[in-house]
Formats: structure tokens, C-alpha cells, sequence
């Protein structure tokens, strides 16, 4: 049902005959069986029984005459093939099916049986990826011919990937009409972005329903990695500099740790076939610890006049992209090409580590001590730099409090519980996109102004000159009477068992979910009003 253009063919020989013995002239050795028409008792003992070659009559039953019509033999011998031509039997041009082909396939397409160098070098292999739906049909096969031909076991590990479905969990499928073309999505998108989003999406040993939308979350993932290695390059200066270890910031020290944590992560997730955790690490590393936080916290240095500070920052991105770029390579095998060759990372390595291609480039290896100890990469820093961020994030919630907008100059003031060293306030400031921070240890704020207590200090945000603060009073006071009469009316639906009940799940689910939105929509109008209110 399932047939191949190409594949193995039928080893059925025919040749029409009269009366007479069709046989003759065939090798007494080839005339293992002549069933003589008796198609329902055909059975082999002895030494026939191991015989590649079966022959028998076909005859038909016609006006009481018993007519011979074709002579038929069976083979799988190159040799006995070639005699039955010699003697006028033609072979069936038709191939064998999928199934059939498919249990000999771990051998059969390296030039079994004759033992080639590429069959002794690739038989057995390692892995084999497939479907938990053709574990019978397919893998189970495979081993029973591995062992039946060739007298081994031909994989050892079977990694089994989710069955890809549309949006209503039907398997893709060409009479449905459901199965996306995937040329037409490489267009659209790319071939790393289709690569990288349907990996993101498929957990380990679940089915995946198939958006488009993750493959357009692959397509801006690899605009990021471009436009990310597009900004180092930017900044010019020595590629892959030497790294001094007194020059590290804090920052520095943090995306290496957080790189050493990526990789260790990343290289433990592949060795134990989890991808889909190995790219949910990427993503977070490069995207949010990377892009969102070290690149950011960068641009203090960058902005500054400190031209050694600046040179060793280059070589720190240049150390951390490298690896990064690697790690990205067998999820993004073609932009990381390009990249690897575009940034210069190639330029000074051996022809066959990397010097000609990423494929060769050595992977990551997690930072032994020796490497921790001499650029001082104590864990103390993680701490620290989660802690600088936190007073970021609390100052961006100020923002969205006071109902100012991202894009608009404010100034902020810590009231710090330790010493801030300049490059850290630069940083903070440059993250929060603030006009000034202000380091104040004797700081009294006015009433209603917006405070976050942080692990570094209180954060206030002063709003003279910003709003309109009895303005901003009552718009904020109409928002928690609309949140809260939202609010009460899904409460009201929930509390009936009239509609909980009767309802579909993801209808009940829907209400559930809008009344936690409702809620927290509500905390957040309540929390800025009191804040004004003091």
C-alpha cells in the first residue's frame, strides 16, 4: 500500500511454459521444490528448508485438462538469479513495500550483502530516532533482520519523538489535508527558525500541536542572535582579545558564570536526549541573562571613556558568543555557519577544529577551577548581580505604578544598605533607562511617592514634574471600581454550579484564568492608588 519508487525488488522469477517440464536444463542443486500446482501443502525439511530457492507450477483448471501456465521460482540469490535468466526467467520489475524495505534498512542501503568499508563502518550504529507508533511495525523489525543478516543488534538506543498534530490534536495527514508544507515555511521563515521553533516546542516524549506561531518564534530568535552578534561588531576593536582578569566588572564575572551554568545544562540535556530542555536553556541564557541583562549592562562601559575597560568587555562577549554560537549549532546549524565565519572565530583555528567549519569547532567544556580561580569566578557574584537586577525590575514596576511612560526620562534615588561602586550605579541606571540615579543614604520621600523596598536599598521614584498626581488619583480610583465590578462578575459565574457544571472544561478553565487576570490587574490599580495616597 505504501509503494517506493525505489526499493528492493520482488525476487520472484516467472517464465510461460506449455506441457512439458519447465525445469529443464536448470542445476539439479536449483530444483528444491516442485509442488506441482499444490499451493495449500508446500513444506520444506531438511536441508530444503534453508534454501534460498522455492519452485513451483502455476496451472489452472480448464475444461477438466490440468494446463500448466507459467513456472515461478523464488530467490534471493544474485548467483541462482542469474542462472533462471540464463534459462528465460524474467524477475518482477515491481519493488517491495515500505514495510518491507524498512526492516532491512539499517544494512541494506550501505551494500549488504556484500560487506562494504561504509557497512563495516556504520553498521551497528548508535541511535535511532522514530515514532512511538512504529515501535512494531518499523524498530522491532529492524532489530529481528539486524540480528537474522547480519548477526548483531543494529542500534542501541531508540529515541522516540512526539507525533506532530494540528491544533486539534489530529496526526498530520494527507488525506485530511492538515500536514503544512515545510518548503513553504523555510521560505517564509527559514530553515533554522522551523528547526529551532518545532524543537522548542516538544517536550520529551509528548505529542506536539503544531503552530506556526513557534515557527515564528524561531524566525526572531535568529534575528536576535544576528542582531546581537551585529552589535559586537559594532564596537570594533581585537576579536577574541585576551581577557584580563583585574579588569572584570561584575557584570563579567556574572554572564561567565551564568555561561559555565549554560553549559553544563545544555551538555548534561543532550547526553540524555532531552532537547527539548537543552533548547529551553539556550533560550533563556542567550535571550534573557544575555541579551536582556550583560549586553545592556555593557553599554556603561561602552558609553564611558575607560578604553582598557572597553577592550577587555570585547573580549568578554567574544568568549562568551563563541561558545555561545557553538552551543547553538546543532539547533541552528546555517546561521551558525555564517556567524561563526562572519565574527572571525574561525580565523585562528585548526583547519580541523573549526577552521573550515563550525561541524569541527570543539564543544564546550564546562570551567574547571583552574579557569574559576584565575578570573576569580566565585558564586558570590551571582548573588550580587540578581540582586543589582532585582532593584532594576522593581524600578521598572515603579514606572508602571506611576503610569509613566517606558520611553520617558525619570530619575530615580536608592537609599542603599551598603556601598555602591560607580560602575554598578552606571549600570542600574543605563537598565533602568533612567536620566539620573541618585545615591542618597538620608533620603525623605514625600508623601505618595512611589517606593520599592529592594535587596540593595529602598528605590523611590519621585514624581513632581511627572503627573498630575489628583489626576492620576482618580483615574486610578475609576480603574479599582472597573477591575473590581470585572471581578465580581466572574466570581458570580464561578460560584454558580448551574455553569460550572454544565460548561465544557476549557469553558471553566477561560473563566478561571480571566478571573485570576482580573485579580492581579486589581492588586496592581490598588497598589499604585495607595502608593499616591500614602
Amino acid at each position: 500500500s505504501r509503494q517506493l519508487w525505489w526499493g528492493h525488488r520482488i525476487p520472484v522469477w516467472t517464465k510461460k511454459v506449455g506441457s512439458g517440464d519447465p525445469w529443464c536444463g536448470l542445476p539439479e542443486k536449483l530444483k528444491v521444490l516442485n509442488c506441482n500446482g499444490d499451493r495449500e501443502n508446500i513444506s520444506l525439511s531438511g536441508n530444503a528448508a534453508h534454501s534460498t530457492l522455492a519452485f513451483f507450477n502455476a496451472r489452472e483448471q480448464c475444461g477438466g485438462l490440468d494446463l500448466p501456465l507459467a513456472a515461478i521460482a523464488l530467490t534471493d540469490s544474485a548467483d541462482e538469479a542469474r542462472i533462471l535468466e540464463q534459462h528465460g526467467f524474467t524477475q518482477d520489475p515491481d519493488v517491495l513495500d515500505t514495510w518491507f524495505s524498512s526492516w532491512l534498512w539499517p544494512f541494506a542501503t550501505m551494500g549488504w550483502p556484500e560487506n562494504t568499508e561504509t557497512l563495516k563502518k556504520f553498521y551497528p550504529t548508535t541511535d535511532l530516532v522514530t515514532g512511538p507508533d512504529i515501535i512494531f511495525f518499523w524498530v522491532a523489525r529492524m532489530i529481528m533482520a539486524g540480528y537474522e543478516y547480519m548477526g548483531e543488534l543494529p542500534f542501541k538506543n531508540v529515541y522516540f519523538t512526539g507525533i506532530i498534530r494540528d491544533k486539534q490534536g489530529r496526526k498530520m495527514s494527507k488525506t485530511l489535508g492538515n500536514s503544512p508544507d515545510p518548503l513553504v515555511l523555510i521560505a517564509q521563515y527559514g530553515a533554522d527558525a522551523l528547526r529551532f521553533g518545532t524543537m522548542r516546542s516538544a517536550p520529551l516524549g509528548q505529542d506536539v500541536l503544531f503552530d506556526e506561531k513557534d515557527v515564528e518564534l524561531g524566525r526572531n530568535f535568529c534575528n536576535k542572535l544576528w542582531n546581537a552578534c551585529r552589535f559586537r561588531q559594532m564596537q570594533g576593536g581585537e576579536v577574541q582579545g585576551e581577557i584580563d582578569s583585574s579588569k572584570l566588572t561584575t557584570d563579567d564575572k556574572w554572564i561567565l558564570l551564568k555561561l559555565n551554568e549554560a553549559i553544563r545544562e545544555i551538555t548534561e540535556a543532550l547526553n540524555t536526549y532531552n532537547f527539548s530542555v537543552a533548547v529551553q536553556a539556550l533560550y533563556r541564557f542567550f535571550w534573557n541573562e544575555y541579551c536582556d541583562w550583560y549586553v545592556e549592562a555593557s553599554k556603561a562601559v561602552f558609553f564611558g571613556t575607560d578604553e582598557v575597560r572597553k577592550a577587555n568587555t570585547l573580549a568578554v562577549i567574544d568568549f562568551v558568543l563563541s561558545h555561545t554560537i557553538r552551543l547553538f549549532h546543532p539547533f541552528l546549524p546555517f546561521i551558525t555557519e555564517e556567524l561563526w565565519h562572519g565574527m572571525g572565530y574561525a580565523t585562528d583555528m585548526p583547519d580541523d577544529q573549526g577552521g573550515k567549519t563550525i561541524m569541527t569547532a570543539p564543544w564546550p567544556k564546562a570551567f574547571d577551577g583552574d579557569f574559576r580561580d584565575a578570573y576569580s569566578l566565585d558564586d558570590c557574584y551571582l548573588e550580587f548581580a540578581a540582586q543589582k537586577y532585582e532593584v532594576v525590575t522593581q524600578g521598572r514596576n515603579l514606572r508602571r505604578v506611576g503610569n509613566i511612560q517606558a520611553g520617558k526620562k525619570v530619575t530615580f534615588v536608592l537609599k542603599p544598605n551598603r556601598e555602591m561602586l560607580p560602575h554598578d550605579v552606571e549600570v542600574i541606571k543605563i537598565l533602568l533607562n533612567a536620566e539620573a540615579l541618585e545615591i542618597n543614604a538620608d533620603y525623605a520621600a514625600k508623601k505618595g511617592t512611589p517606593t520599592a523596598h529592594t535587596p540593595m536599598g529602598e528605590l523611590f521614584l519621585p514624581l513632581d514634574g511627572l503627573i498630575d498626581v489628583e489626576a492620576e488619583k482618580i483615574r486610578l480610583t475609576k480603574k479599582v471600581e472597573e477591575y473590581l465590578a470585572e471581578k465580581t462578575k466572574v466570581e458570580q459565574k464561578l460560584a454558580n454550579p448551574a455553569f460550572t457544571q454544565k460548561v465544557p472544561a476549557a469553558v471553566l478553565q477561560e473563566h478561571q484564568q480571566r478571573l485570576a487576570d482580573w485579580q492581579e490587574k486589581l492588586a496592581q490599580a490598588q497598589a499604585a492608588l495607595d502608593a499616591l495616597m500614602g
